[in-house]
């Protein structure tokens, strides 16, 4: 099992839910991608690696066309968000991302947009970086949910389930 798995099956646990139908991507698995569902919506979940020489953490999220070439994901057929786990020792936080947003950063792809395959992600504790990567962390951060420590369930579960919550605390 993956240790992102766990750790979001333990943060639902704490709301008295648990993910259901977990499914394996059949790609981005060095990223533990997998799908499920909880409280009728449906998620895609990565986990996020730090990298060595770059503030930040990765991670990639893409899929095959029908010419089997790498593609993003696109807006049509995507689950209702997008969840980053970041697991990094003591630090851990979720990043959790409606599909709406996706496309309005031009992270998923639609008649008009080409999409990401690719993201880096900045939670609240990374603080040394570029004018760049501080105006993703501004956006990023609205959807970010630090559970290193105490947080509140109430933070976790409006993330999760809300259509239009954001976590307004910045970085």
């Amino acid at each position: 099992m993956y240790n992102s798995l766990t750790y979001i099956t333990s943060l639902l646990n704490d709301l008295g839910l648990s993910p259901s139908l977990p499914t394996k991507d059949n790609y981005n698995s060095e990223y533990e991608g997998f799908c499920f569902q909880a409280k009728g919506l449906s998620f895609r979940s990565r986990r996020a690696k730090k990298t060595p020489k770059k503030c930040g953490y990765f991670v990639a999220f893409w899929e095959k066309d029908t010419n089997n070439k790498n593609t993003p994901y696109s807006f049509e057929t995507f689950p209702d968000k997008l969840v980053i786990s970041i697991i990094d020792g003591a630090l851990s936080g979720q990043f959790i991302i409606p599909k709406k947003v996706l496309r309005e950063k031009k992270i998923l792809k639609d008649e008009e947009i080409t999409g990401k395959m690719a993201l880096r992600f900045y939670p609240s504790w990374e603080t040394s970086l570029n004018k760049t990567a501080q105006a993703t962390q501004k956006w990023q951060c609205d959807y970010f949910i630090d559970t290193t420590d105490n947080f509140q369930n109430e933070t976790l579960e409006q993330l999760y389930f809300s259509s239009s919550y954001t976590n307004n605390k910045k970085p």
